[in-house]
């Protein structure tokens, strides 16, 4: 029997509420798959008569979404009452956003939910209040352990047209090159190489490495990483059979021709991966968690503060994530 998916609610003062609802109300023109928001009905009710959209809310359990959605947007009651205004966080924003993604970890893990999308949260909020991880990548990962040792977890940016990967994800680039290690590449690609396989339905992922320096490092002249910590990287991943080219120059290997290619890019750090993805997809990019032991999805935007409440949030990748996590938990075990 189908699953729904579980949306968090992220910061409650952002666009989350916003493209929620507004998903929903599309969920029939686009053939959306059922999902369930685990957050604060009362808040939700707020935000809508503000945004005047006629959406019915319907408090679930989980179990109830899916007969709930089409008629409904189901909501899954955290037990935090949120009360943060448009644009503004208060006391309740971060316990409300950190038990939504809570829950959500708990109930894919209990088999109530597909796989999870999560609504965008605001760091700055989260960091006030204790929260001491990077962001949402490493949270589900330290939940996804359960008292062991947490899984590596690895942050693709995808679109129809490009996938990415960053090795080394929310680090000053000065820490980022310090951190670069051929480890950290090797066990990135083996994860993403499996994941392209078992969620994507890739028989044979082909993957394209960048190089760290310009013209990935000259042969030398540039740079000495792509020799001494690049290279040896993937000689290893070739003799464990994976398909990997590389190191390519982070500047040719993004255009048309580059992309058809390879499935996906794994580069060095941050803006070398996302900067390409968010050129081509600003609005439909997804995020999604690689080696964690469930689906995670996320749209690739922030709160967007500015906009909370106006009725301008755009739902475009809301709706690609949760299109994506749906497609990712149909392929076969």
């Amino acid at each position: 029997m189908a699953k729904p998916l579980a949306l968090t609610s992220g910061e409650p003062a952002g666009i989350g509420p916003d493209i929620t609802l507004e998903a929903w109300l599309r969920r029939a023109e686009l053939k959306l798959p059922a999902f369930y928001l685990l957050g604060d009905c009362d808040l939700l009710r707020d935000r809508a008569q503000a945004l005047e959209l006629d959406v019915r809310l319907a408090e679930v359990r989980p179990e109830d979404a899916l007969a709930t959605f089409a008629n409904a947007l189901p909501v899954v009651a955290t037990g935090i009452r949120a009360t943060a205004r448009p644009g503004s966080p208060d006391d309740s924003s971060a316990a409300a956003a950190i038990a939504s993604i809570r829950q959500a970890v708990s109930d894919v893990a209990a088999g109530r939910a597909a796989a999870i999308v999560t609504n965008p949260i605001a760091k700055s909020v989260l960091y006030g209040a204790g929260f001491h991880h990077p962001g949402h990548t490493e949270f589900l990962a330290e939940l996804a352990a359960r008292g062991g040792d947490a899984p590596q977890p690895v942050m693709m940016l995808w679109s129809p047209d490009l996938a990415v990967v960053p090795v080394t994800i929310h680090l000053s680039l000065r820490d980022a090159i310090s951190q670069l290690s051929g480890d950290l590449i090797i066990s990135t690609a083996r994860i993403v190489a499996a994941s392209l396989k078992t969620r994507f339905g890739i028989a044979r992922p082909r993957l394209a490495l960048s190089g760290l320096n310009p013209h990935a490092g000259e042969d030398g002249s540039l740079g000495t990483e792509e020799q001494t910590i690049v290279i040896p990287a993937i000689d290893t991943l070739r003799k464990e059979g994976i398909d990997v080219r590389g190191p390519l120059p982070a500047d040719t290997m993004f255009h048309e021709a580059a992309r058809k290619t390879y499935d996906c890019a794994i580069c060095m750090y941050h803006d070398q991966a996302l900067i390409p993805i968010k050129t081509l997809a600003f609005d439909d990019g997804v995020n999604v968690t690689l080696g964690l032991p469930f689906i995670r999805t996320s749209p690739d935007h922030g709160t967007a503060f500015d906009i909370a409440g106006t009725g301008r949030a755009n739902p475009s990748s809301l709706i690609a994530a949760l299109r994506l996590a749906a497609r990712m938990a149909a392929q076969p075990a």
